[in-house]
């Protein structure tokens, strides 16, 4: 029997490749951008690991900006990482 194929995404902030289900999805949506755990939500995806490092890089290098070629305001930034850290 053949081995499933696990899908394998770059992480936006380390680029490094890991499984999808490893991963969170931060998505750019009609509402905004915002993360999505579940990693279900319609609209444009980037991914990012799910340690402090990583997140932290996201807003200290404005890497959202980069991914989804827009402009996204600090606050985005502090809602993420509210979100990851449970603040």
């Amino acid at each position: 029997m053949a081995d499933k194929k696990i899908p394998m995404r770059m992480c936006v902030a380390c680029r490094e490749m890991k499984p999808k289900k490893d991963l969170i999805r931060v998505v750019k949506t009609a509402d905004g951008i915002r993360l999505d755990k579940t990693g279900k939500l319609a609209g444009r995806g980037a991914y990012v690991c799910p340690n402090e490092d990583c997140i932290k890089k996201l807003s200290k290098q404005k890497i959202i900006n980069k991914a989804f070629s827009m402009d996204v305001s600090p606050d985005v930034y502090k809602a993420i990482e509210e979100d990851f850290f449970g603040k």
